[in-house]
């Protein structure tokens, strides 16, 4: 499979939108896929299918294999008094039964997220919120090890029940799968498989709905960006520079469409010696905190690299319940109370 990057892509999509009146919010590119994200507020259903077609034409010598995804999104900004009756372009529809909903991304893999979206969930639901939390990570659910559960969900009227567990509502794909079955899927599926958790699921009048998203910026964002009415995302990084240049990528992803950022959070900030409290940091200090001073963007904290806090996961046990007396505990509490603040949950 011949490496594409986005120089490559550039050139072949921009004439093409831009003469649509649309621009390029995102290009997404894997082994297995070319996604755009493209807003154009004005263009028409027939233009619209004319400017896929074109684009998945311009595009198939560089593709290959890959798929090619055209993703139509409007941003979401206040109403243009200018604009024919004054009304905003369109979002996408609420989720029944759902009131907001959160993401939880960092760019990169092996930061911390997923145990992060547990434990924030958590720290919302002890702040008197009903929390639910959906995994989307489709080629690796790591939910079922977080909260020990290989419960199967039931559906009723085809509408999947969700699991509850520690006072959440919970799903994921790897309640649907066994434990060491692999997903080998193609954009379609993965897309129909996110929007099927999304939206056929019985989710019953949350607050929040936390979204632990997987890593990078492809099938499952685009889908997410497309059928999501996202009230904002909470980005998870290291302090390393390798970790940060990928969570920039996902800010910037997040505010070409629209999505507040409602926070950075440093996970794996330092790491304390349990024998003799010495200090250590393992990853760099305070990279996440700068990137969010530079970004003008709420810095919610940050969490030290624990040994007790890898145990609860392992376990199927919330950090928040497991340890409540912990500092680590106040930390996630206080990310939670930042991220109800600003949206008015409190």
């Amino acid at each position: 499979m011949t490496e594409l990057t986005r120089d490559q892509i550039d050139p072949l999509v921009h004439p093409l939108i831009e003469a649509a009146g649309g621009t390029v919010l995102t290009v997404a590119i894997d082994a297995n896929s070319i996604g755009l994200v493209i807003a154009a507020p004005e263009i028409s259903r027939e233009a619209g299918s004319k400017l896929e077609h074109d684009l998945r034409t311009a595009l198939a010598p560089l593709a290959g294999t890959r798929d090619i995804h055209v993703v139509f999104s409007q941003p979401r900004r206040a109403p243009d008094p200018r604009a024919v009756g004054g009304k905003a372009p369109p979002r996408p529809e609420p989720i029944k039964g759902v009131k907001h909903i959160v993401a939880v991304a960092s760019g990169k893999g092996g930061v911390g997220k997923s145990t992060t979206s547990l434990n924030l969930a958590v720290a919302l639901q002890t702040l008197g919120l009903t929390v639910g939390l959906l995994d989307v990570d489709i080629f690796g659910p790591s939910l079922p090890t977080l909260i020990g559960s290989n419960a199967r969900p039931e559906a009723k009227d085809k509408v999947l029940q969700p699991i509850e567990a520690f006072g959440l509502q919970t799903m994921s794909i790897g309640f649907l799968l066994e434990a060491d079955q692999p997903v080998v899927w193609r954009g379609p599926r993965v897309m129909g498989a996110t929007q099927q958790m999304l939206k056929d699921v019985a989710w019953d009048d949350l607050d929040v709905l936390v979204v632990d998203m997987p890593p990078g910026t492809g099938d499952v964002q685009l889908t997410m960006v497309q059928q999501a009415p996202l009230s904002g995302a909470v980005i998870v990084s290291t302090p390393q520079d390798l970790a940060l240049i990928d969570a920039r990528k996902g800010i910037a992803m997040f505010e070409k469409v629209g999505v507040p950022i409602l926070g950075l959070l440093e996970n794996m900030s330092h790491f304390i010696c349990p024998k003799c409290g010495e200090t250590t940091d393992i990853y760099g200090e305070g990279g996440a905190r700068k990137a969010a001073e530079d970004g003008n963007i709420p810095f919610l904290g940050a969490l030290p690299l624990s040994l007790e806090l890898r145990i609860s996961a392992d376990a199927g046990k919330p950090f928040v319940l497991d340890h409540p007396e912990s500092p680590i505990t106040e930390a996630y509490l206080s990310a939670a109370k930042a991220v109800a603040q600003r949206l008015a949950l409190l």
